[in-house]
């Protein structure tokens, strides 16, 4: 059984609890934003640096048809994309093509996987696991 009790405050009271929560209030969304910046440069540190992935993604763009199809050939440009990347953010080059934006452009993990190899690059981490394809 509840019982209801009804107390009645000053005006001044309800103002000055309401100015107290209004503040609460704006503390707590200052604080939110502040961890979401926070947050957001620590993403922005990931594997590509403060590249964005689709900006790493797009820098690849050369790589489309050789990514997709195992006997096309490996165009200069994209080897020295996909080479400078290895040299600079070898992870970036494994998160490129492991992301769904790489899925929906068409490019074939197992297949791109073998462009730095198709490439002769000669720094390629062989052996190196990239999800669950390995860099020959």
């Amino acid at each position: 059984m509840y019982v209801a009790i009804r107390v009645k405050l000053p005006s001044s009271r309800i103002e000055t609890m309401s100015s107290n929560m209004r503040a609460w209030v704006v503390v707590m969304l200052a604080c939110l934003v502040a961890s979401n910046v926070f947050i957001c440069d620590v993403n922005a540190a990931g594997e590509c640096g403060k590249t964005p992935i689709r900006s790493a993604a797009a820098s690849l763009s050369p790589c489309l048809s050789a990514a997709g199809n195992v006997r096309a050939a490996v165009p200069p440009t994209c080897c020295s994309k996909v080479g400078s990347l290895i040299k600079t953010a070898p992870k970036c080059l494994c998160a490129v093509l492991l992301s769904p934006l790489a899925k929906q452009a068409g490019i074939k993990p197992g297949i791109a996987i073998t462009i730095p190899k198709r490439c002769n690059i000669g720094n390629r981490p062989a052996g190196k696991k990239c999800g669950r394809y390995t860099l020959p």
